[in-house]
Protein backbone atom coordinates (compact mmCIF):
# COMPACT_ATOMS: atom_id res chain seq x y z
CA UNK A 1 0.00 0.00 0.00
CA UNK A 2 3.30 2.10 -0.30
CA UNK A 3 2.24 3.61 -3.65
CA UNK A 4 -1.45 4.46 -2.51
CA UNK A 5 -0.03 7.32 -0.31
CA UNK A 6 1.52 8.71 -3.35
CA UNK A 7 -2.00 8.30 -5.25
CA UNK A 8 -3.19 10.42 -2.34
CA UNK A 9 -1.36 12.74 -2.39
CA UNK A 10 -1.68 13.34 -6.15
CA UNK A 11 -5.58 12.97 -5.08
CA UNK A 12 -4.78 15.85 -3.13
CA UNK A 13 -3.30 18.38 -5.06
CA UNK A 14 -5.98 18.05 -8.27
CA UNK A 15 -8.67 18.42 -5.44
CA UNK A 16 -7.57 21.51 -4.59
CA UNK A 17 -7.00 22.88 -7.71
CA UNK A 18 -10.46 21.58 -9.32
CA UNK A 19 -13.12 21.53 -6.59
CA UNK A 20 -12.11 24.70 -5.06
CA UNK A 21 -12.42 23.42 -1.25
CA UNK A 22 -10.46 24.32 1.28
CA UNK A 23 -6.79 22.96 1.68
CA UNK A 24 -7.72 21.25 5.54
CA UNK A 25 -11.42 19.41 4.08
CA UNK A 26 -9.47 17.48 0.89
CA UNK A 27 -6.69 16.94 3.06
CA UNK A 28 -9.23 14.98 5.92
CA UNK A 29 -11.39 13.77 3.11
CA UNK A 30 -7.85 11.93 1.65
CA UNK A 31 -6.82 10.64 4.88
CA UNK A 32 -10.27 9.67 5.56
CA UNK A 33 -10.18 7.42 1.84
CA UNK A 34 -6.52 6.85 3.00
CA UNK A 35 -7.99 5.23 6.49
CA UNK A 36 -10.28 3.04 4.53
CA UNK A 37 -7.87 1.35 2.39
CA UNK A 38 -5.16 1.04 4.92
CA UNK A 39 -8.13 -0.82 7.45
CA UNK A 40 -10.10 -2.54 4.38
CA UNK A 41 -6.44 -4.00 2.95
CA UNK A 42 -5.04 -4.82 6.51
CA UNK A 43 -2.45 -2.70 6.29
CA UNK A 44 -2.88 -1.38 10.00
CA UNK A 45 -5.36 -2.10 12.74
CA UNK A 46 -7.78 0.47 13.79
CA UNK A 47 -6.20 0.63 17.51
CA UNK A 48 -2.98 2.33 15.65
CA UNK A 49 -5.24 5.47 15.00
CA UNK A 50 -5.24 6.33 18.89
CA UNK A 51 -1.80 8.09 17.68
CA UNK A 52 -3.29 10.83 16.40
CA UNK A 53 -4.59 12.51 19.60
CA UNK A 54 -0.56 12.60 20.56
CA UNK A 55 0.64 13.62 17.68
CA UNK A 56 -2.08 16.39 18.04
CA UNK A 57 -1.30 17.42 21.51
CA UNK A 58 2.83 17.54 20.44
CA UNK A 59 2.03 19.41 17.58
CA UNK A 60 0.61 22.37 20.04
CA UNK A 61 2.73 21.85 22.59
CA UNK A 62 5.47 24.23 20.20
CA UNK A 63 5.79 27.55 21.15
CA UNK A 64 6.50 28.78 17.98
CA UNK A 65 2.50 28.08 16.98
CA UNK A 66 1.74 31.48 19.72
CA UNK A 67 3.73 33.40 16.06
CA UNK A 68 0.59 32.53 13.58
CA UNK A 69 -2.04 34.44 15.01
CA UNK A 70 0.36 37.28 16.15
CA UNK A 71 1.92 37.55 12.11
CA UNK A 72 -1.69 37.21 10.83
CA UNK A 73 -2.85 40.35 12.78
CA UNK A 74 0.00 42.23 12.06
CA UNK A 75 -0.23 41.81 8.43
CA UNK A 76 -3.72 42.67 8.86
CA UNK A 77 -3.15 45.16 10.56
CA UNK A 78 -0.73 46.71 8.12
CA UNK A 79 -3.46 46.58 5.49
CA UNK A 80 -5.57 48.94 7.55
CA UNK A 81 -3.10 51.29 8.51
CA UNK A 82 -1.71 53.95 6.50
CA UNK A 83 1.70 52.63 6.99
CA UNK A 84 2.31 51.09 3.79
CA UNK A 85 1.31 54.05 1.78
CA UNK A 86 3.31 56.44 3.78
CA UNK A 87 6.62 54.38 3.27
CA UNK A 88 6.16 53.71 -0.47
CA UNK A 89 5.07 57.69 -0.94
CA UNK A 90 8.49 58.53 0.71
CA UNK A 91 10.45 55.75 -0.53
CA UNK A 92 9.92 57.70 -3.89
CA UNK A 93 10.43 61.29 -2.55
CA UNK A 94 13.43 59.71 -1.09
CA UNK A 95 14.95 58.27 -4.25
CA UNK A 96 15.92 59.94 -7.20
CA UNK A 97 13.55 61.52 -9.23
CA UNK A 98 13.73 59.02 -11.99
CA UNK A 99 11.20 57.01 -13.71
CA UNK A 100 12.65 53.83 -11.35
CA UNK A 101 11.90 55.36 -8.36
CA UNK A 102 8.29 54.10 -7.59
CA UNK A 103 9.49 50.63 -9.08
CA UNK A 104 11.89 50.87 -7.10
CA UNK A 105 10.07 51.99 -3.79
CA UNK A 106 7.29 49.22 -4.78
CA UNK A 107 10.52 46.52 -4.44
CA UNK A 108 11.96 47.80 -1.19
CA UNK A 109 8.47 47.90 0.52
CA UNK A 110 7.34 44.47 -0.80
CA UNK A 111 11.27 43.57 1.24
CA UNK A 112 9.85 44.98 4.39
CA UNK A 113 6.02 44.20 4.44
CA UNK A 114 6.70 40.54 3.26
CA UNK A 115 8.23 39.10 6.73
CA UNK A 116 5.31 40.87 8.50
CA UNK A 117 2.34 39.83 6.38
CA UNK A 118 2.67 35.94 6.52
CA UNK A 119 2.00 34.59 3.35
CA UNK A 120 2.60 35.81 -0.48
CA UNK A 121 -1.49 35.71 -0.99
CA UNK A 122 -1.23 38.61 1.46
CA UNK A 123 1.68 40.43 0.11
CA UNK A 124 -0.26 40.40 -3.12
CA UNK A 125 -3.10 41.79 -1.75
CA UNK A 126 -1.89 44.52 0.23
CA UNK A 127 1.29 45.50 -2.55
CA UNK A 128 -2.18 45.41 -5.38
CA UNK A 129 -3.88 48.07 -3.07
CA UNK A 130 -0.82 50.26 -2.20
CA UNK A 131 1.58 49.65 -5.18
CA UNK A 132 -0.69 49.03 -8.00
CA UNK A 133 -2.30 52.44 -8.61
CA UNK A 134 0.45 54.30 -7.51
CA UNK A 135 2.77 52.60 -10.52
CA UNK A 136 -0.35 53.05 -13.14
CA UNK A 137 -0.36 56.72 -12.17
CA UNK A 138 3.38 57.22 -13.11
CA UNK A 139 2.81 55.69 -16.44
CA UNK A 140 4.30 52.61 -15.74
CA UNK A 141 3.22 49.57 -18.22
CA UNK A 142 1.02 46.98 -16.98
CA UNK A 143 3.30 44.14 -17.76
CA UNK A 144 5.90 45.77 -15.63
CA UNK A 145 3.58 47.00 -12.69
CA UNK A 146 2.29 43.41 -12.25
CA UNK A 147 5.89 41.60 -12.35
CA UNK A 148 7.39 44.21 -10.20
CA UNK A 149 4.48 43.35 -7.52
CA UNK A 150 4.40 39.44 -8.02
CA UNK A 151 8.02 39.46 -7.40
CA UNK A 152 8.03 42.24 -4.11
CA UNK A 153 5.13 39.75 -2.95
CA UNK A 154 7.95 36.96 -2.82
CA UNK A 155 10.35 38.77 -0.89
CA UNK A 156 9.08 37.44 2.36
CA UNK A 157 9.21 34.37 1.62
CA UNK A 158 13.08 34.61 2.31
CA UNK A 159 13.67 37.68 4.75
CA UNK A 160 13.59 36.82 8.06
CA UNK A 161 11.42 36.91 10.01
CA UNK A 162 8.50 35.52 8.04
CA UNK A 163 5.55 32.97 9.05
CA UNK A 164 7.10 30.97 6.21
CA UNK A 165 10.57 31.13 7.39
CA UNK A 166 9.44 30.45 11.14
CA UNK A 167 7.12 27.26 9.92
CA UNK A 168 9.63 26.23 7.68
CA UNK A 169 12.26 25.92 10.47
CA UNK A 170 10.12 23.88 12.30
CA UNK A 171 9.82 21.50 9.76
CA UNK A 172 13.48 21.17 9.46
CA UNK A 173 13.93 20.87 13.20
CA UNK A 174 11.82 17.67 13.08
CA UNK A 175 13.25 16.18 9.97
CA UNK A 176 16.61 16.88 11.00
CA UNK A 177 15.84 15.09 14.16
CA UNK A 178 14.92 12.47 12.68
CA UNK A 179 17.56 12.21 10.63
CA UNK A 180 20.07 12.81 13.23
CA UNK A 181 18.56 10.17 15.21
CA UNK A 182 18.21 7.79 12.00
CA UNK A 183 21.98 7.67 11.24
CA UNK A 184 23.54 8.20 14.47
CA UNK A 185 25.58 11.11 13.63
CA UNK A 186 26.78 14.03 15.90
CA UNK A 187 25.19 17.02 14.17
CA UNK A 188 23.66 19.79 16.17
CA UNK A 189 19.91 19.86 15.54
CA UNK A 190 19.15 23.05 13.47
CA UNK A 191 16.68 25.85 14.82
CA UNK A 192 15.01 28.99 14.10
CA UNK A 193 18.22 31.05 13.97
CA UNK A 194 20.32 28.82 12.13
CA UNK A 195 17.63 28.71 9.26
CA UNK A 196 17.34 32.70 9.98
CA UNK A 197 21.37 33.34 9.39
CA UNK A 198 21.55 31.04 6.63
CA UNK A 199 19.06 32.53 4.54
CA UNK A 200 20.17 36.34 5.14
CA UNK A 201 22.77 36.31 2.37
CA UNK A 202 20.90 34.62 -0.40
CA UNK A 203 18.43 36.97 0.41
CA UNK A 204 20.54 40.22 0.51
CA UNK A 205 21.80 39.35 -2.79
CA UNK A 206 18.27 38.48 -4.51
CA UNK A 207 17.05 42.09 -3.13
CA UNK A 208 20.43 43.68 -4.50
CA UNK A 209 19.32 41.79 -7.90
CA UNK A 210 15.80 42.86 -7.96
CA UNK A 211 16.45 46.81 -7.02
CA UNK A 212 18.80 46.48 -9.77
CA UNK A 213 16.30 44.89 -12.47
CA UNK A 214 13.93 47.17 -11.16
CA UNK A 215 15.90 50.62 -11.71
CA UNK A 216 16.79 49.32 -15.06
CA UNK A 217 12.86 48.05 -16.19
CA UNK A 218 12.02 51.77 -15.14
CA UNK A 219 14.55 53.39 -16.86
CA UNK A 220 12.49 52.89 -20.29
CA UNK A 221 9.86 54.64 -19.30
CA UNK A 222 8.85 58.44 -19.24
CA UNK A 223 9.13 60.65 -15.96
CA UNK A 224 5.51 61.69 -15.49
CA UNK A 225 5.38 65.82 -15.02
CA UNK A 226 4.29 66.21 -11.59
CA UNK A 227 4.26 63.35 -8.64
CA UNK A 228 1.94 63.97 -5.25
CA UNK A 229 3.71 65.53 -2.68
CA UNK A 230 4.72 63.51 0.82
CA UNK A 231 3.22 65.53 3.86
CA UNK A 232 5.40 65.61 6.81
CA UNK A 233 3.14 63.35 8.47
CA UNK A 234 3.23 60.98 6.24
CA UNK A 235 7.02 60.91 6.20
CA UNK A 236 7.38 60.97 9.89
CA UNK A 237 5.07 57.83 9.60
CA UNK A 238 7.47 56.61 7.23
CA UNK A 239 10.18 57.16 9.97
CA UNK A 240 8.71 55.39 12.78
CA UNK A 241 7.35 52.80 10.96
CA UNK A 242 11.46 51.87 9.07
CA UNK A 243 12.86 52.43 12.06
CA UNK A 244 10.60 50.03 14.04
CA UNK A 245 10.40 47.50 10.99
CA UNK A 246 14.24 47.50 11.22
CA UNK A 247 14.37 46.74 14.58
CA UNK A 248 12.56 43.83 14.44
CA UNK A 249 13.86 42.37 11.63
CA UNK A 250 17.29 42.77 12.53
CA UNK A 251 16.21 42.08 16.32
CA UNK A 252 15.38 38.43 15.02
CA UNK A 253 17.84 37.76 12.79
CA UNK A 254 20.72 39.12 14.93
CA UNK A 255 19.46 36.61 17.75
CA UNK A 256 18.30 39.26 20.39
CA UNK A 257 14.53 38.46 19.40
CA UNK A 258 12.97 35.29 19.03
CA UNK A 259 10.36 35.52 16.50
CA UNK A 260 7.40 35.14 18.72
CA UNK A 261 8.82 37.99 20.85
CA UNK A 262 9.22 39.90 17.42
CA UNK A 263 5.38 39.17 16.57
CA UNK A 264 3.83 40.34 19.93
CA UNK A 265 5.69 43.44 19.74
CA UNK A 266 5.01 44.56 16.25
CA UNK A 267 1.28 43.41 16.43
CA UNK A 268 1.20 45.48 20.10
CA UNK A 269 2.15 48.51 18.59
CA UNK A 270 0.40 48.51 15.26
CA UNK A 271 -2.74 47.68 17.59
CA UNK A 272 -2.05 50.75 19.60
CA UNK A 273 -1.12 52.99 16.97
CA UNK A 274 -4.58 52.56 15.24
CA UNK A 275 -6.55 52.88 18.55
CA UNK A 276 -4.61 56.08 18.99
CA UNK A 277 -4.79 57.23 15.35
CA UNK A 278 -8.38 56.96 15.15
CA UNK A 279 -8.33 53.99 12.62
CA UNK A 280 -9.26 51.10 14.41
CA UNK A 281 -12.10 51.51 16.35
CA UNK A 282 -15.55 50.32 16.65
CA UNK A 283 -16.59 48.59 13.42
CA UNK A 284 -12.84 48.44 11.47
CA UNK A 285 -11.84 46.42 15.16
CA UNK A 286 -14.37 43.82 14.84
CA UNK A 287 -13.62 43.20 11.46
CA UNK A 288 -10.01 42.93 12.45
CA UNK A 289 -10.08 40.51 14.86
CA UNK A 290 -12.83 38.52 12.77
CA UNK A 291 -10.18 38.91 9.90
CA UNK A 292 -7.53 37.77 12.41
CA UNK A 293 -9.54 34.92 13.46
CA UNK A 294 -10.77 33.25 10.81
CA UNK A 295 -7.03 33.29 9.16
CA UNK A 296 -5.86 32.17 12.10
CA UNK A 297 -8.31 29.11 12.24
CA UNK A 298 -7.52 28.44 8.83
CA UNK A 299 -4.20 27.75 9.05
CA UNK A 300 -4.46 25.90 12.45
CA UNK A 301 -7.47 24.06 10.49
CA UNK A 302 -5.00 23.56 7.95
CA UNK A 303 -2.18 22.35 9.94
CA UNK A 304 -4.52 19.78 11.76
CA UNK A 305 -5.15 18.27 8.34
CA UNK A 306 -1.85 17.85 7.16
CA UNK A 307 -0.78 16.16 10.83
CA UNK A 308 -3.68 14.14 9.91
CA UNK A 309 -2.54 13.26 6.52
CA UNK A 310 0.89 12.50 7.32
CA UNK A 311 0.30 9.84 9.93
CA UNK A 312 -2.09 7.82 7.46
CA UNK A 313 0.57 8.19 4.70
CA UNK A 314 2.82 6.91 7.45
CA UNK A 315 0.89 4.03 8.58
CA UNK A 316 0.58 2.89 4.87
CA UNK A 317 4.22 2.82 4.35
CA UNK A 318 4.47 5.32 2.52
CA UNK A 319 7.89 7.54 4.52
CA UNK A 320 9.46 3.76 3.93
CA UNK A 321 8.61 4.17 -0.01
CA UNK A 322 9.84 7.98 -0.06
CA UNK A 323 13.34 6.65 1.95
CA UNK A 324 13.96 4.32 -0.14
CA UNK A 325 13.01 6.26 -3.74
CA UNK A 326 15.21 9.39 -1.94
CA UNK A 327 18.05 6.66 -0.85
CA UNK A 328 17.97 5.26 -4.82
CA UNK A 329 18.60 8.66 -6.44
CA UNK A 330 22.17 8.16 -8.41
CA UNK A 331 25.08 10.74 -7.80
CA UNK A 332 26.06 12.89 -5.10
CA UNK A 333 24.56 15.28 -2.63
CA UNK A 334 23.63 17.54 -5.31
CA UNK A 335 21.75 15.70 -7.66
CA UNK A 336 19.88 13.97 -4.85
CA UNK A 337 19.00 17.27 -3.84
CA UNK A 338 18.17 18.68 -6.78
CA UNK A 339 15.72 15.77 -7.49
CA UNK A 340 14.02 16.35 -4.13
CA UNK A 341 13.79 20.12 -5.05
CA UNK A 342 12.42 19.73 -8.19
CA UNK A 343 9.47 17.48 -6.52
CA UNK A 344 8.79 20.80 -4.08
CA UNK A 345 8.87 23.15 -7.26
CA UNK A 346 6.12 20.77 -8.99
CA UNK A 347 4.10 21.05 -5.87
CA UNK A 348 3.94 23.98 -5.48
CA UNK A 349 2.50 24.17 -8.65
CA UNK A 350 -0.98 23.30 -6.86
CA UNK A 351 -0.59 23.79 -3.11
CA UNK A 352 0.32 27.50 -1.22
CA UNK A 353 3.59 27.61 0.87
CA UNK A 354 1.94 26.76 3.92
CA UNK A 355 0.43 23.49 2.89
CA UNK A 356 3.93 22.16 1.10
CA UNK A 357 5.64 23.43 5.02
CA UNK A 358 2.69 21.41 6.28
CA UNK A 359 2.35 18.01 3.79
CA UNK A 360 5.18 17.84 1.85
CA UNK A 361 8.42 18.41 3.31
CA UNK A 362 7.44 15.94 6.60
CA UNK A 363 7.52 13.49 3.79
CA UNK A 364 10.54 14.08 1.33
CA UNK A 365 12.92 15.79 3.25
CA UNK A 366 14.04 13.55 6.22
CA UNK A 367 15.11 10.79 3.98
CA UNK A 368 17.12 13.57 2.25
CA UNK A 369 18.45 15.14 5.23
CA UNK A 370 19.44 11.27 6.21
CA UNK A 371 21.58 11.30 3.23
CA UNK A 372 22.49 15.24 3.07
CA UNK A 373 24.59 16.37 6.33
CA UNK A 374 23.79 20.27 5.65
CA UNK A 375 20.44 20.95 7.16
CA UNK A 376 20.83 24.38 6.70
CA UNK A 377 22.18 24.12 2.90
CA UNK A 378 18.76 22.36 2.35
CA UNK A 379 16.40 24.50 4.00
CA UNK A 380 18.00 27.82 2.15
CA UNK A 381 17.25 25.38 -1.59
CA UNK A 382 14.16 24.56 -0.45
CA UNK A 383 12.94 28.83 0.04
CA UNK A 384 14.92 29.61 -2.86
CA UNK A 385 12.56 26.88 -4.45
CA UNK A 386 9.85 27.69 -3.07
CA UNK A 387 10.26 31.47 -4.08
CA UNK A 388 11.04 30.66 -7.81
CA UNK A 389 7.96 28.35 -8.14
CA UNK A 390 5.63 30.94 -7.21
CA UNK A 391 6.39 33.14 -9.79
CA UNK A 392 6.97 30.13 -12.57
CA UNK A 393 4.30 30.53 -15.75
CA UNK A 394 1.61 29.84 -16.39
CA UNK A 395 0.27 28.76 -12.99
CA UNK A 396 2.65 30.11 -10.58
CA UNK A 397 0.93 31.13 -7.14
CA UNK A 398 1.89 34.62 -7.32
CA UNK A 399 1.49 35.16 -10.74
CA UNK A 400 -2.38 33.93 -10.92
CA UNK A 401 -2.76 35.89 -7.34
CA UNK A 402 -1.59 39.06 -9.26
CA UNK A 403 -3.65 38.72 -12.03
CA UNK A 404 -7.07 38.11 -9.75
CA UNK A 405 -6.17 41.04 -7.98
CA UNK A 406 -5.37 43.62 -10.72
CA UNK A 407 -8.01 45.62 -11.40
CA UNK A 408 -6.86 45.67 -14.86
CA UNK A 409 -4.17 42.90 -15.96
CA UNK A 410 -2.09 42.90 -18.11
CA UNK A 411 -1.85 40.54 -20.91
CA UNK A 412 -0.37 37.36 -20.17
CA UNK A 413 2.75 37.27 -22.83
CA UNK A 414 3.79 40.93 -22.09
CA UNK A 415 3.34 39.84 -18.23
CA UNK A 416 5.80 37.43 -18.71
CA UNK A 417 8.64 39.06 -20.69
CA UNK A 418 8.52 41.50 -18.18
CA UNK A 419 9.31 38.52 -15.88
CA UNK A 420 11.44 36.73 -17.07
CA UNK A 421 15.08 38.76 -15.88
CA UNK A 422 13.65 38.34 -12.43
CA UNK A 423 13.30 35.05 -13.21
CA UNK A 424 16.28 34.35 -14.45
CA UNK A 425 17.71 35.83 -11.25
CA UNK A 426 16.35 34.06 -9.29
CA UNK A 427 17.11 31.13 -11.11
CA UNK A 428 20.95 32.01 -10.94
CA UNK A 429 20.86 32.37 -7.22
CA UNK A 430 19.35 29.32 -6.92
CA UNK A 431 22.38 27.40 -8.79
CA UNK A 432 24.31 29.22 -7.12
CA UNK A 433 23.55 28.00 -3.68
CA UNK A 434 22.94 24.48 -4.95
CA UNK A 435 26.80 24.54 -6.02
CA UNK A 436 28.58 27.03 -3.19
CA UNK A 437 26.73 25.86 -0.15
CA UNK A 438 29.44 27.75 1.46
CA UNK A 439 27.24 30.57 0.85
CA UNK A 440 24.59 30.14 3.75
CA UNK A 441 27.42 29.74 5.83
CA UNK A 442 28.58 33.22 5.58
CA UNK A 443 29.24 34.70 9.68
CA UNK A 444 28.18 31.03 10.93
CA UNK A 445 30.87 31.65 13.40
CA UNK A 446 29.07 34.87 14.90
CA UNK A 447 25.75 33.21 15.25
CA UNK A 448 26.85 30.76 17.00
CA UNK A 449 27.63 33.34 19.83
CA UNK A 450 23.87 34.44 19.65
CA UNK A 451 20.98 34.08 22.14
CA UNK A 452 18.81 31.99 19.03
CA UNK A 453 20.92 29.46 18.16
CA UNK A 454 23.16 28.94 21.46
CA UNK A 455 19.90 27.55 22.97
CA UNK A 456 20.64 23.99 22.44
CA UNK A 457 18.06 21.14 21.57
CA UNK A 458 17.43 19.16 24.67
CA UNK A 459 17.37 15.28 24.91
CA UNK A 460 13.84 15.80 25.53
CA UNK A 461 12.58 18.25 23.35
CA UNK A 462 14.41 15.78 20.78
CA UNK A 463 12.17 12.32 22.04
CA UNK A 464 9.31 14.39 21.83
CA UNK A 465 9.37 15.36 18.37
CA UNK A 466 10.99 11.62 17.35
CA UNK A 467 7.78 10.76 19.45
CA UNK A 468 5.33 12.46 17.23
CA UNK A 469 7.64 11.80 13.45
CA UNK A 470 7.65 7.77 13.90
CA UNK A 471 5.41 5.44 13.08
CA UNK A 472 2.87 4.09 16.40
CA UNK A 473 4.21 1.10 17.72
CA UNK A 474 4.04 -2.22 15.20
CA UNK A 475 1.70 -4.30 17.21
CA UNK A 476 -1.10 -4.81 14.31
CA UNK A 477 0.67 -2.30 12.37
CA UNK A 478 2.69 -2.44 8.70
CA UNK A 479 6.06 -4.82 8.60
Amino acid sequence: MEWCGLALLILVGVGIVTTGLPAAFVLIAAACLGTLLGLASHTFEFSLLWALPGRLINLFENDLLQALPLYVTMGLLLGRLPVADALYRTGIAVLPKRASAPLVSGMLLGALLGPMNGSVGASVLGLSRVVSPRLTAEGVPAATRDAVVAVASTLGVLVPPSLVLILLSDAMLNAHTYAVTATGRSDRVINTGDVFHSALAPAGIFLLLCVGLAWFAGRRHELPPERDAVTSRQVILATFALIALLVLLGGVAAGYFYAVEAAAMGAFTLLWAGLIGGQLRGAALRELLHDAIAVTGALFSLLIAATTFTLILRLLGTDRLVNNLVAGIPGGDILATAAVLAVIGLCAFVLDAFEIIFVIIPIVIPPLLVRVADARWVAVLVLLTLQSSFLLPPFGYALMMVRGAAKNPAPFRPFVKALIPFLLAQWMLLMLVLFVPKLVHIGENAAENSRATTAPVSAEEIDRRMREMLAPPPDGGPK
